[in-house]
């Protein structure tokens, strides 16, 4: 897994780098065709911003979250992420078998 982070007028300290990629590996503990995560973080005036485009099973996922604190928005965007991909694995395994068509014309 590549994981990418950046800032966008706000500078990516050690601490951040290492609490982002500790969020973000919680991803891959739920689907291991996790091929890279791209993270951005954000400040516009008073709100923090995160964002994140998985890039996992061939698709993209993107996700962002709006908080007062960095922190707590990428909580946030880790949150949104690991639901998207619980998700997406739960639609890879499921194949909505139907039954035979001379099964249901016996009914």
């Amino acid at each position: 897994m590549q994981l990418t982070i950046t800032g966008h007028h706000v500078e990516v300290t050690p601490a951040l780098r290492a609490y982002t990629t500790e969020k973000m590996e919680r991803i891959t503990r739920h689907f291991d065709q996790v091929i890279s995560i791209d993270v951005i973080l954000n400040v516009e005036k008073l709100e923090q911003i995160a964002e994140a485009t998985v890039n996992a099973g061939g698709r993209k996922l993107f996700a962002t979250d709006k908080s007062e604190d960095m922190y707590a928005a990428i909580d946030g965007l880790s949150d949104k992420m690991d639901r998207q991909v619980r998700r997406l694995k739960d639609r890879l395994r499921d194949h909505h078998h139907t039954k035979p068509a001379h099964i249901a014309t016996d009914l």
